[in-house]
């Protein structure tokens, strides 16, 4: 099949608000005879959604693109990220699911212009709110309001507590624009926005080239490769460690309560075995069983002024380490 008009849906919202959970869902759902393509941008540099949603991937490629966001698509990372995932794939849909601190607005717009006219069918923009959040009067960031009016669907998440005056009372702040209330980003493929599909382009349209990006290496085991960056008084920091390292799962929680993070997110190898953490400060959440068995991958987003300095943070981490020996195959029983 060729590579164009393919049907692009951007998920936008803010940190916390379960875009990659109802991305999880949406896979869950996709028909047996479809290949699709997921495009992801963390703020962070490890990249750690790609991991969440392995479990979910039968039948569907991943690429992620770490740091920062998506709002400039002309960059290198980026055109040639999605060019090789489309031209890998092949899909007949591609879901890209834009950092929380992105500017979907902009994203739109350049979407829609070269490289990627005709290559792609853009699909009105999916907005996920956190909706106890909106009651309780948090504040929109002003390219997450701006997006809200061109969105073609908001899905006021995390409704599951919520009583019905109060989901009838956010879908009417949402008007004009669709809105519904779903619970653990529960929203079904029909549910989805959508545009109608142009007409094919008489000439194929061509897709940016570019390297392929260098792969992860360790040294040793306790080789951690660790990566940081600072962005609107916001800062993440995050580790890739060697499969083999293995955590005691009780120090690891230990680890998480010590400091007031914002956001955290990790795939890890414990003394329970591989688990996953997708939390939101002052929600709960638990670590849930995981298929990665790629790597270690651990990231937290935390305001500047909040977060302890690297050596602290990671000399504690080390020390939940029970293990970091790689099993001798000839061993095993």
């Amino acid at each position: 099949m060729a590579i164009e008009h393919i049907p692009a849906h951007l998920i936008a919202g803010p940190l916390g608000s379960g875009k990659t959970t109802l991305l999880g869902n949406l896979l869950r759902q996709r028909p047996e005879n479809e290949r699709w393509a997921i495009l992801i941008n963390e703020f962070g540099q490890i990249g750690i959604d790609a991991a969440l949603l392995q479990g979910d991937a039968a039948g569907v490629q991943l690429a992620e693109i770490p740091g920062g966001c998506l709002c400039c698509v002309n960059g290198v990372p980026f055109q040639v990220g999605l060019a090789r995932l489309l031209r890998r794939t092949r899909p007949h849909r591609l879901f890209i699911e834009a950092s929380g601190l992105g500017h979907p607005q902009e994203l739109m717009r350049q979407l829609a212009l070269a490289p990627w006219q005709g290559v792609l069918a853009l699909q009105p923009l999916l907005m996920v709110l956190d909706a106890p959040r909106l009651l309780a009067g948090f504040s929109l960031g002003a390219a997450q309001q701006q997006s809200l009016a061109m969105a073609g669907l908001v899905v006021l998440n995390k409704a599951e507590n919520l009583v019905p005056d109060d989901c009838t009372s956010l879908i009417r702040q949402m008007q004009p624009v669709p809105a519904l209330c779903c619970s653990h980003g529960a929203l079904t493929l029909a549910q989805l926005p959508l545009a109608p599909l142009p007409d094919a382009c008489a000439t194929a349209p061509s897709l940016p080239e570019g390297p392929l990006p260098a792969g992860e290496m360790w040294r040793s085991t306790s080789d951690w490769h660790c990566r940081e960056q600072q962005l609107d008084n916001q800062r993440s920091i995050g580790w890739k460690m060697h499969p083999a390292e293995v955590f005691d799962l009780a120090a690891l929680r230990a680890w998480f309560n010590s400091f007031p993070w914002q956001r955290a997110k990790a795939v890890m190898h414990t003394d329970q075995g591989w688990l996953a953490l997708n939390g939101l400060h002052g929600e709960k959440t638990d670590w849930q069983p995981s298929d990665w068995r790629r790597d270690n991958r651990l990231e937290l987003i935390a305001p500047d002024a909040g977060m302890p300095l690297r050596p602290q943070l990671e000399a504690a981490l080390r020390a939940a380490v029970i293990s970091s020996s790689i099993p001798d195959p000839r061993k095993s029983s």
